[in-house]
């Protein structure tokens, strides 16, 4: 997978706000990954709608999905293990509708599984062995079910960082890897250069941010391109802020297409939304960056 030297590849933009959109009630721990069990053909059709808008990858509804946050939910293991590689199995699926386009498999992080915001702070109290123990599992079935690519993505702090990582110098899938930010810091506030810098391996394709502030994208895409000198991801939501007690988005947003062509300037090869960004912005994003 890599991107025109004139043009950004285009990524999809959020999933569950798109479920939502589609009438969809994602307020239990295991969100968008519910309807792997409950309704996959609804995915399906996200997936489909944000290809028909211009995307040239999907990702995949496993970035809430965990066999541990599974079996919390009633599922057993085996159940859950087989819904985790039916996100791949879907996404690919509709893939084979659209020749040339891409199945990204989402790789969420620990804190997700949590369902408490944790994702937004990092530095969970846990060791590296819980760590490992999570996401190695998962990142197996993940890629057993054969997407084109990984994304490592909404990471918070460097310590799942360097766990993460070491998984995927074990595995023969390219990925890219993605940092939830603040400012010019991680979310548990480590110095975004020496974040990026823990992901410049081969398995790597492009390192940068996802999840965050449109405001905060170029500084980040600038310095991860300088650390790594691989080309950047960025996929930010539309900047409002998630409110884990209300379970509810508050403040004012745009659309990633607003500040596309300078991040493009600034270094980033793939560019998408995240949370609250959907098919029509993405159809947006297409034309702006086309």
């Amino acid at each position: 997978m890599s991107a025109a030297s004139d043009r950004p590849v285009i990524l999809d933009g959020g999933l569950s706000n798109a479920l939502e959109e589609r009438g969809h009630d994602l307020s239990d721990a295991l969100w968008s990954a519910r309807l792997l069990r409950d309704a996959p053909g609804e995915i399906a059709e996200v997936h489909r709608a944000y290809y028909e808008a211009g995307a040239m990858v999907a990702t995949t509804a496993s970035y809430q999905a965990s066999v541990v946050g599974f079996e919390r939910a009633g599922v057993g293991r085996a159940e859950a293990e087989r819904l985790i590689t039916r996100s791949v199995q879907i996404a690919r699926a509709v893939r084979d509708e659209f020749p040339g386009r891409l199945v990204a498999a989402s790789v969420g992080p620990y804190g997700a599984m949590l369902a408490d915001g944790s994702e937004y702070r990092g530095r969970y109290g846990v060791s590296s062995r819980v760590l490992r123990d999570f996401h190695g599992p998962r990142l197996e079935l993940l890629a057993a079910a054969q997407p084109d690519l990984l994304t490592v993505e909404t990471i918070p702090d460097t310590d799942e960082a360097e766990v993460l990582v070491q998984l995927l110098t074990e595995l023969d899938v390219p990925a890219w890897f993605s940092y939830s930010i603040d400012g010019d810091r991680t979310r548990a506030g480590q110095p975004l250069a020496d974040a990026f810098a823990l992901a410049a391996i081969a398995q790597v394709i492009a390192v940068g941010i996802n999840c965050c502030k449109p405001a905060d994208v170029r500084q980040a895409v600038t310095t991860a391109v300088a650390t790594t000198g691989k080309p950047a991801v960025a996929y930010p939501n539309r900047g409002e802020s998630w409110d884990p007690i209300a379970r509810t988005w508050i403040g004012d947003g745009t659309t990633p297409a607003t500040f596309a062509p300078e991040w493009a300037e600034a270094g980033v090869a793939y560019i998408g939304g995240c949370c609250r960004v959907g098919p029509e912005d993405i159809r947006t994003l297409a034309a702006a960056v086309g």
